[in-house]
């Protein structure tokens, strides 16, 4: 095997990320992030706070969300033509012009997020019913061993956060995610959270929306709440606390539909409408339960007791109770969508003591996040995709690896600059695509 002769020249001639120039496309075309921050916050000598900003999300891009990961930037030419940056900072101005201006940060960040969706007209798909789903969950972030503000236990028994995002389509498109204490209960604080996703999703579509929720918001304010919204149908999870699992399944297996997939196993589906009062008025909802009774195991195993297992669901659909069950069942994909979040950008172990700069760390996450979605969708589905097999979407991880970690040698001749790809390069042919889509449709 031949060895290798390790050199470093002076002169930047290569970069390993090219896939910055598609976020900073995304991020000056379809966010007015810079007029925001100016009419909100106002402007700063110095570095603007526009680059401090583009700076932490090119980080994000990277997969890095540590603030001393700028430090190798500073340098970096490429790093700040691709992004529209001005000056790049350092890793201690970013820190504290982010806890300074952590709130109104926030706010701009968060309205850049649903912009960066709305304006690309990115594809938003639903479900074979028709309806836009649009799912809400809370997710638990590890930050044990640490003194952060905000960090107590979560219901997974470990010390960290419990931030609630909401998604919509089946792309995932975030909407928005809050960071929240770790104790803290998923329904305290949910109405208004649920209002403005609604809200911000009225933004994107008009069409029919499907709000799926856990059993973790199980209570009869949200029922009406999510009633009031004209075009928004919901599958709630119900929590049977309470609930006398006998009594149900005498009366599903009963009156009910009943099948049995192996011996052994016999399955009840029932739907009933329940009558409820909520602050003075009367409601009606429906229900959708379903008992599971098993006597031994796929083995043969006889139990001493029948195993009764009992699940519900409300809902306002008039559906057939298997497309309702199939419906929610989707529901589980938003556990992908966190471990986007988590580990392919890297935020887990949020990097600052204080919440409020924590917040807008999960706010820019957001906006990063759907960049880099927009992306995967317009340059990894098609046939100049550099990944063979077949999807109706890609991972963040797989955009990172295939479209912004790219080598390639970038070439300034006068005012212009050039990127040269490799003969090999797989993914050029995309990475030209999303460019081009971006830069001069």
């Amino acid at each position: 095997m031949k060895r290798f002769i390790i050199e470093q020249c002076d002169e930047e001639l290569y970069t390993v990320h090219t896939g910055l120039a598609l976020v900073g496309l995304c991020l000056n075309r379809f966010t007015t992030m810079e007029r925001q921050l100016a009419k909100r916050v106002g402007r700063c000598r110095g570095i603007s706070h526009a680059d401090v900003l583009k700076s932490y999300v090119g980080l994000l891009s990277l997969g890095k969300s540590d603030y001393e990961a700028i430090t190798d930037k500073i340098k970096d030419e490429y790093f700040k033509e691709s992004l529209g940056i001005r000056r790049v900072p350092s890793a201690e101005t970013l820190r504290q012009r982010m806890d300074a201006y952590a709130e109104p940060f926030r706010k701009v960040i968060e309205a850049c997020a649903v912009e960066v969706v709305k304006k690309s007209r990115a594809p938003v798909s639903g479900l074979y019913t028709g309806h836009i789903p649009l799912d809400i969950d809370v997710f638990p972030m590890d930050n044990s061993n640490t003194k952060k503000e905000g960090v107590s236990r979560t219901y997974h028994n470990y010390d960290g956060y419990a931030p609630i995002a909401g998604y919509l389509g089946l792309e995932g498109w975030c909407l928005e995610a809050q960071l929240r204490p770790g104790s803290q209960h998923s329904q305290k604080g949910f109405l208004p959270f649920l209002d403005r996703v609604i809200k911000k999703a009225r933004e994107i579509t008009k069409r029919r929306l499907l709000v799926r929720l856990d059993a973790a918001h199980d209570s009869i304010e949200t029922r009406v709440a999510l009633e009031e919204y004209p075009g928004v149908y919901y599958v709630l999870k119900w929590n049977p606390r309470g609930a006398s699992g006998a009594e149900l399944a005498s009366m599903v297996f009963r009156e009910g539909k009943v099948t049995r997939p192996r011996p052994g196993k016999r399955v009840g589906i029932l739907k009933v409408q329940e009558e409820q009062e909520y602050k003075g008025k009367s409601y009606r909802f429906t229900k959708v339960i379903r008992v599971t009774e098993r006597t031994h195991d796929r083995k043969g195993q006889l139990f001493l007791l029948p195993e009764i297992e009992v699940e519900g669901w409300w809902t306002n659909l008039d559906l057939p109770e298997e497309k309702i069950i199939r419906l929610y069942e989707g529901h589980g994909l938003c556990e992908q969508f966190h471990s986007e979040f988590k580990s392919d950008l890297d935020i887990e172990r949020l990097p600052s003591g204080k919440f409020a700069t924590n917040a807008l760390i999960m706010s820019l996450a957001v906006l990063t996040y759907n960049i880099l979605r927009y992306i995967g969708q317009m340059g990894l589905l098609g046939e100049v995709s550099p990944v063979r097999h077949p999807a109706k979407r890609r991972r963040i991880k797989t955009v990172i690896q295939e479209l912004i970690y790219m080598a390639c040698r970038v070439i300034r001749s006068g005012r212009r600059y050039k990127l040269r790809f490799g003969r090999c390069s797989s993914g050029y042919l995309a990475f030209r695509q999303v460019y081009n889509l971006l830069a001069f449709a």
